[in-house]
């Protein structure tokens, strides 16, 4: 699927998809940093993941983790620097959270250390019941 605006496109084909540049930045921000490439190589292909571009040229990122039925999470959204305070960053979330497959799903999640006020435009908020989300964390390089 493909959505434009102007000269920008959103693309759900992952071909398109510049693994390269989208490693270089995740991995340098404070939710990725250390991710391997073989890690975002793999987290793409186990998810729907849209494609930000600028011509040909990536300039942002989203995944989506779903069953595309009933749960959702949103991860490694990104527009790079050049291209923030265009409404890009606007357009992919709402492009990613209004994709025709997702329309069923009722829960959708994400972890946000620095962009609440953002999210909390499209609805998210924090846990209506925080106790209930567990997680477990593994070192993968330990045996």
């Amino acid at each position: 699927m493909e959505w434009r605006r102007g000269p920008y496109c959103i693309s759900s084909d992952p071909a398109r998809l510049d693994l390269d540049f989208i490693h270089g930045y995740i991995t340098a921000s404070y939710w990725a940093k250390g991710r391997s490439f073989d890690a975002v190589r793999r987290s793409i292909e186990g998810a729907l993941a849209l494609g930000l571009y600028d011509g040909d040229g990536q300039i942002g990122f989203s995944r989506i983790i779903t069953d595309y039925a009933t749960t959702a999470h949103l991860a490694d959204v990104f527009v790079i620097d050049a291209y923030k305070g265009k409404g890009l960053g606007k357009w992919l979330i709402e492009t990613t959270l209004d994709h025709p497959r997702l329309r069923t799903v009722r829960k959708w999640t994400l972890a946000t250390s620095d962009a609440q006020g953002l999210y909390e435009r499209y609805g998210f908020a924090p846990l209506s019941d925080p106790n209930s989300l567990m997680e477990r964390l593994i070192d993968p390089d330990k045996d």
